[in-house]
Formats: C-alpha cells, structure tokens, sequence
C-alpha cells in the first residue's frame, strides 16, 4: 500500500522503502502484506514527497552505485553516472603499471576511487576545490579500498584545477577529469536532477568549454613524456575538445563513443620529445 501510495515509479519507491526501512528486497517482497512500522512510513512518506517534488533520489538514499561501488553522496557533490564509466575504463587500461595518477576536480571521488579499486599499483591524487567534496571523496575511499593497497593511500588536494598542485609535483602518467562542460544559460539547468546538483560541478562559461580549456592548456607542464589526459565532455563537444587538446601541444587526440554511442571522452597524449 506505500508503494502504491507514493505517486512515484514502483523501483523507486521501493528503493525508498528498502532504505527506510533497512530490510533487503527479497525481505519486502516476502512480507509485502505485512504493514510497516509507523516510523518507517512516516520517514518514506517523508522522503517520497521529496523526491515528487524533484530532489534527486540519489541524495535521498545517500548512496549512488558506480562502477560496481556504492559511492557515499551529498548536494555537495556531483551525481555519479554511468557515462562516466567510460572514463574510468580508459584511465584503468591506459595506465602504466605502477603509474601516477591525477584525478582532476574528483567531486565524490568517483573516478579516483573507481581507477583505484581496479588497479591498486597505482599511485593516485585528486583534486577539487570544495572541502565538502574532499570530505566525501575520502570517505569514499576508506570504505571501498584496501588501507594497504600497493600504491598507498590517496592523496586529496584542495584547489582549483592546476592551482591545487603544490610547487614541484613531479609529473603524472595519466591524469582524468570529468570538469563542468554545460553551458552557462543551458535550460537543461533548470531541470530534473541537476537543478539540486552543485552548479560550479555543471556549468563552465557560454559555450561549457571554459575548464576544459584550462586542462587542456596546462597539461603538458604536467604529464610525464608520453603521459595521457583524458576528459569527459558533452556528446556534441568532442570536435571542440580535440581542438583544444592540439592547440595545446598534446598529440593522438582521440574522441571515444558511450554506451549510447555519443562522443563522450577525448584522450591525448604528451609527446614523448
């Protein structure tokens, strides 16, 4: 009956249920004539309004999955998604073995976890200028990491993009970024999830391109030779980002397709000389 009465989708409602109630599916299905305790209701009718009135379900429950991981998540980070599997799939295979990774604007952590759970060798720091999300991206690495991986604990940076790098960091072998690439004004904005998401994580200039440009401009000083920078962009973006990516020095510059077949993720490489 509080499915039904919910006046949402029935996986959501249930996904609701299963949270306030911390009972599993099979658990709910099982017992489903079974009235809920007053608290429990009380809380999901709580949260289902939310959710009717547009709050990202995401933020309700706490908890996003990504990349076969449970991400902890908050309004002070992005919404983790699929899209971004991409990503952390080229990062995981183009990463030399032991390599150093920067992971740029990390948000949740996400990517910098993801790459991290994957391939331990690795060495890895991440970046963003919120302390709420640095505070999030931690937490999620102590939850879904081995505290004596190979390639030590994560390194988290504050700052914004470049500027987050202390003087004298030696230069990474890949370095990942999933930056804001809407464009300012874009309606899209006022929409669905993103309207609760954080909007310095969404939006970057008239044409979305303006921290993508400042990647791509300040890689080379901080790749190894022969080092990869790889970013996700918007599906109609991806001419414009291999533009940037050579004016910039960089060389191999590649756009690669989702799931869905939209360009999603540009890779280029510092030349070796």
């Amino acid at each position: 009956a509080l499915l039904a009465a919910s006046g949402l989708p029935r996986l959501e409602a249930r996904a609701l249920l299963e949270h306030v109630s911390a009972r599993s599916r099979s658990w709910l299905i099982a017992h489903g004539d079974e009235a809920a305790p007053a608290e429990a209701a009380t809380r999901f009718a709580a949260l289902a309004r939310r959710r009717r009135e547009g709050e990202p379900l995401a933020y309700l429950l706490g908890f996003r999955e990504f990349h076969g991981l449970r991400l902890r998540v908050s309004p002070a980070v992005l919404i983790p998604r699929a899209d971004t599997e991409l990503l952390v799939d080229l990062a995981i295979r183009l990463a030399p073995d032991g390599a150093r990774v920067l992971d740029l604007g990390t948000g949740s952590g996400a990517i910098a976890v993801a790459v991290a759970a994957a391939r331990p060798d690795l060495r890895i720091v991440a970046t963003d200028l919120s302390q709420a999300a640095l505070a999030v991206a931690a937490g999620n690495a102590e939850a879904c990491l081995d505290a004596g991986r190979p390639g030590g604990p994560l390194r988290w940076l504050k700052g914004s993009w470049w500027a987050a790098l202390p003087s004298g960091e030696p230069p990474f072998d890949l370095i990942a970024s999933n930056p804001p690439y809407i464009a300012e004004g874009d309606p899209h904005l006022a929409r669905g999830d993103l309207r609760h998401e954080p909007a310095q994580a969404l939006a970057s200039g008239a044409d979305g391109l303006d921290a993508i440009r400042e990647i791509a401009a300040g890689a080379p000083a901080h790749l190894a030779p022969g080092g990869w920078l790889l970013v996700e962009h918007g599906f109609d973006q991806g001419p414009s980002v291999c533009a940037l990516f050579e004016a910039a020095g960089l060389i191999q510059a590649v756009t690669h397709r989702d799931a869905e077949e939209r360009d999603r993720v540009t890779s280029g490489r510092c030349p070796c000389v």
